[in-house]
């Protein structure tokens, strides 16, 4: 009997085992998701990358972080932080400083434009998450949860 998968991906053949349909399921799910989200940020011209590292930033107050714990924090790691932060910083969501005695560390906050950016999307991302609230029972969350720490963990080992 084919799978929702299966179905979804127009695959006529099974899977070879169930950890290589969980592998896939978990990356078409990801995609998918991933989609819908940017979808639900473009209104406002941030992308979901923007917001995780407003997310973060507002985490870190007012000490700020370096470049390179922002790009540690990041959910999905980007190739080019610095890159990502000048178009932030461009737009007026963050602010950079160099330290006092050594230049060579500069330090990012977030702004009161990009605070101000985010609360409006932290209602976006509300609505968003909302939608899928009813879709897995709470009782299944923390099993999955677990299950998805698990496999990072794995992941971390290799």
């Amino acid at each position: 009997m084919q799978t929702d998968l299966q179905a979804e991906l127009k695959q006529t053949r099974p899977f070879r085992s169930p950890v290589e349909e969980l592998f896939v399921g978990l990356q078409r799910t990801a995609a998918v998701l991933e989609h819908a989200f940017e979808t639900a940020l473009k209104p406002s011209g941030t992308t979901s990358t923007q917001y995780n590292v407003l997310r973060i930033l507002r985490g870190a107050g007012d000490q700020g972080l370096c470049r390179t714990e922002v790009g540690a924090r990041m959910v999905r790691r980007v190739p080019d932080v610095t890159r990502l932060l000048d178009r932030m910083e461009e737009a007026g969501y963050i602010a950079r400083t160099r330290g006092g005695d050594d230049r060579r560390y500069v330090t990012t906050r977030i702004t009161p434009a990009g605070l101000q950016i985010l609360a409006e999307l932290d209602r976006v991302v509300l609505a968003f998450l909302d939608r899928y609230t009813d879709v897995i029972d709470a009782h299944t969350l923390p099993v999955l949860n677990e299950g998805l720490s698990a496999l990072r963990r794995a992941t971390d080992r290799s």
